[in-house]
Formats: C-alpha cells, structure tokens, sequence
C-alpha cells in the first residue's frame, strides 16, 4: 500500500513519518512551491508531543521550542489568578512545548527528507480536484506559479490535509456555507522581548468583553543576549470582522491598543511588548459546524481540512496529530485502505467534534471568564474570596479531559512504549 496524502503541512508530513515508522509507503503533494518557516507561535500538549517524541524527534523540538513550565491565569489589572505546572513539570511522560510554527513544520521536513526521501515530496503541485472509481482515485494539480497542468496522478488511497481551504473538502461538500464566526476578532505578533516570571510560562490576561491576551516564548536567547522571542495574542468581543480566514493579512496596533494600552505589570509591561512587535496579524475567530461524514470511498480527510475549530487550547496541529496516529494505526490493524479510513472516522470524527463545540462555550481560559463574572470585572482583594483553588482546577480539568489531555487520557508510559 501507499499512501498520497495532500498536503504537507504539519498533518500531512506527521502522517506521512507515522506511516514510515510502520513501513508504509507515502508521498506528499504540497501546494506551495518552497517550504518556508512561517506562521506564529503555537504550543504542542502532551497528547500531541507525546506522538511526536515517539517519532524520535525530541532532542529536535527541545533545540528549537521553549519547554513550557507553567500556565498561569491572571486578570487585567495583572492580579494572580491561577497556575498550574505544565508537560513533565505537572507528572508527564512528556513535556509541552511552545514553538514557532514554522520550526516544528521545519523539522518535520527535514525528518521526512532523511527517512522517506526528499522526492517524495512534492512542492508545486496544488490539488484542483479528483474523480475515483471502485479501484483507483485520480487527483489533479497544477502548478500554482503559472496555473500550468501538472500530471494527474492514480492513487488507492488519498488523504486531504490541505488545511482550511482543501480543495476535496470544498468538491465533497460544494454547498457547505461560510465560516462561522465567534464574535471574536484576533490580533497576533512576535516580539523580540527579555524573558518574564519563569522566562517558560504562558500566561492568559483579562476577558474579552474588554480583551483576552496569550502571551508565551517560542525562542530561547535568539541574540546571544538572552532575550526570546515571545508570542502574543490579543483577542476582542467585536461584532463585525472584516478581515478573511487567511493566517497571514497584516494587522494594525491601533486596531486594538486604547483597550490595552494600560496593562502594564510588574512582571510585564504588554503595551510595550505589542508596540514591539515586527509584524502584526488579523484573523477572525472562525471555524466550522462539525460534518457528518469524512470518508469517500478511497478519499478521507485529515487535520483542518476535517475540522476546523476556533484556535485555542493549542488544538488546531494537536488533533492533527491525532488524527494521524489514529489513521496510520487503523491501517496497520484494518490492511484494507477502505476499511481503515472508515475505523479512523469512526474514533476521531466524534472527538473532535466535541472539541469543536466545546470550545464554543467553554474554552480552556474558562478561568478567566469565571473570575471576569464575579468579580464584575474589578480588582480583587483574595482570590480565594472569589472562587476556590479546587474549583479553579476542576475549570481546568473539565477541558483537559475533552481535548483529550487529562492524565486519565493518556497512558502514562514512557514515549514509544
């Protein structure tokens, strides 16, 4: 068996390192013509490293990503809510990593090339579409510099993990509507800035009925003076977006900076942190209701293309990742490439549509929203005052448990074991 899989973003070539690692065959046909580290910051929980520290590839991410030592929740007059140890520093296997989403995509290409061989990578092919029979899938590309006709090409089995704009999820579902939107718009960047509280924490800031920020490191000393580069996002209650599902439109700091323009902390000074930044970016909170059905006959999809979701608590690449260890571990078990798609559909389309509509009303800084409400968005005298520590962590349990991340999710054994 191979397996052709479109797209070769962080789905695509996971699945296609899985697959190498059971002996089965794959190539990738990505759409752009040059892979390159882009994007912003994004953060691998145990459930998704521990995939990838099974594919041999940690003391890589450790070179690259900050190992994340704590997630703290505070509120925005920058009073300390909660924190709770993160990865191994909360009993782990497996640690969690904060990184440039274009080192992680990085690595990946660089182990794909090493084990699987770099021609089976295939830049400049842009799917355009596909037709099957009972026996063989054809898929169409051209190449997107010049809209050129590339070679068609016959395949038993066909994964999409093109991302939010798949071509085959657009021709299986042609009349699926727009992206839903949140009602929250998002401003992002990153910004070369000295380490703060453990120079390893990620921290969330206020609420969105005034704003929500994230802020975490990605790089570690990226100028031999110690300084990180650190990831910030921004997120506001805000009616009408004019901005598209597109992760790289350039945003504007005025946009967004009168709502915080006053936080500024003793561990933190975020006005200054985001006035900073090289670069800022605009995306709408957006994702997609749930489908019923990913598999086509010899086509399913994977990642994004699957299930878009609203992008937080670091699940878009993580159910990615997932996915793809629940695919290639139904075709090692099933054989059949038929069967197989439809076992993997069968675990992970339930799943992450619960993701999906949870984070829709209770996202993972359910914390601070809880807090935001008692308090009535005021200053506190004793957190303790305003909720308890045990309530606290049955907020943060009660979503770890649906994204699949809780220690009762996993089996706490060592990676690869």
């Amino acid at each position: 068996m191979e397996v052709t899989i479109v797209g070769g973003g962080i789905g695509g070539l996971t699945l296609a390192l899985m697959l190498h690692e059971e002996g089965i065959a794959s190539r990738v046909y990505e759409a752009a013509p040059e892979l390159k580290a882009l994007g912003v910051g994004i953060n691998l929980l145990p459930h998704a490293s521990r995939e990838i520290c099974r594919l041999g590839l940690e003391d890589a991410l450790v070179k690259v990503a900050i190992t994340t030592k704590e997630s703290g929740f505070y509120n925005r007059y920058g009073q300390h809510i909660f924190t709770e140890p993160t990865g191994r520093y909360a009993g782990y296997h497996w640690p969690q990593f904060s990184i440039h989403r274009g080192d992680l995509h990085m690595v990946l290409v660089e182990a794909f090339k090493a084990r699987c061989g770099a021609d089976r990578l295939m830049t400049g092919w842009q799917c355009t579409g596909f037709e099957q029979d009972d026996d063989l899938v054809t898929l169409h590309f051209v190449d997107p510099r010049d809209g050129s006709a590339r070679p068609s090409v016959k395949a038993e089995m066909v994964v999409s993990a093109e991302g939010i704009h798949s071509k085959i999820r657009k021709q299986l579902y042609p009349n699926e509507g727009p992206p839903r939107y949140s009602g929250i718009n998002m401003w992002r960047g990153v910004t070369k800035w000295k380490p703060f509280l453990t120079g390893a924490s990620m921290v969330r800031i206020g609420w969105l009925n005034t704003a929500k920020v994230l802020i975490y490191p990605i790089r570690d000393n990226i100028d031999g003076e110690g300084n990180q580069l650190i990831n910030w996002v921004v997120d506001i209650a805000t009616e009408n977006y004019k901005s598209q599902r597109d992760w790289n439109k350039p945003g504007r700091i005025e946009d967004f900076f009168d709502v915080v323009k006053n936080w500024k902390f003793d561990w933190l000074d975020c006005p200054a942190l985001f006035n900073a930044a090289d670069a800022i970016l605009e995306y709408p909170m957006v994702d997609q209701d749930p489908l019923d059905q990913w598999t086509f006959g010899r086509v399913t999809l994977l990642g994004d293309a699957a299930h878009p979701m609203y992008p937080r608590g670091a699940n878009g690449s993580a159910q990615a990742i997932l996915d793809c260890r629940a695919l290639t571990d139904a075709i090692v078990k099933e054989g059949d490439p038929i069967k197989a798609m439809h076992a993997y559909e069968a675990v992970r389309r339930p799943a992450t549509a619960q993701v999906v509509l949870t984070n829709r009303k209770n996202p993972p800084d359910a914390i601070l929203r809880e807090v935001f409400e008692r308090t009535g968005d005021k200053p506190f005298d004793d957190i303790n005052k305003v909720i308890s520590h045990e309530d606290l962590e049955k907020l943060s349990t009660s979503y770890q448990k649906i994204a699949g991340y809780h220690k009762e999710n996993l089996a706490m054994s060592p990676a690869g074991v």
